[in-house]
């Protein structure tokens, strides 16, 4: 048999159905979104958290979270956005519990082939100041920044993850932009 032929129901069900079963309590239908909506849903901690080794534990969280809340999802078709809704939101917590504040220096950016040390000396130097000037920024437009350029999330994910309009995503992220240009305009 395939394995198309060796789905159960349940498997080959939507998102509302199967989230509405597990919104009644049915813990294998729950099994099946967990099994279907991991992949992506550490993928995006990962971007978020920079692949620390906490992914696993925001995903764990997140479901133990959606677990507990299900039964308050008012539309069960959307039941994957309010899961990666729940996983940035742990995700940014645990960026602020360990007070990392998206490290940049963390960050792995490859010197070209034959860099002279000078030059790379210069890019670890442009990295730390980029870390600098994003410490100084408020909690709210660095989250904003950090989901947008290195989460790559859209303006409206953005705002759907935070709770609040894509007005306010925008507004936050070009006062952060202009801060972290500011701050680094000896870098320009």
């Amino acid at each position: 048999m395939s394995r198309e032929q060796n789905r159960s129901p349940l498997e080959a069900a939507d998102d509302h159905i199967v989230a509405g079963r597990a919104a009644d309590g049915d813990p294998t239908a729950f099994a099946v979104l967990v099994r279907r909506h991991t992949p992506v849903m550490r993928a995006y901690a990962r971007r978020i958290l920079h692949g620390s080794a906490d992914v696993d534990d925001v995903v764990q969280d997140a479901f133990i979270t959606a677990w507990e809340q299900l039964p308050m999802l008012a539309d069960p078709a959307r039941v994957r956005s309010w899961l990666m809704r729940i996983t940035a939101r742990k995700a940014i917590d645990r960026l602020r519990a360990t007070r990392v504040h998206a490290d940049v220096t963390d960050l792995e950016i490859p010197a070209p082939e034959g860099a002279s040390p000078q030059a790379r000396a210069e890019a670890r130097a442009g990295v730390a100041a980029l870390s600098d000037a994003l410490q100084h920024l408020p909690d709210a437009q660095r989250q904003v920044w950090v989901l947008r350029e290195l989460g790559g999330g859209t303006y409206s994910e953005i705002a759907e993850q935070l709770d609040t309009s894509e007005s306010t995503v925008r507004g936050l992220l070009a006062r952060a932009r202009k801060d972290i240009i500011v701050r680094m305009e000896q870098w320009r």
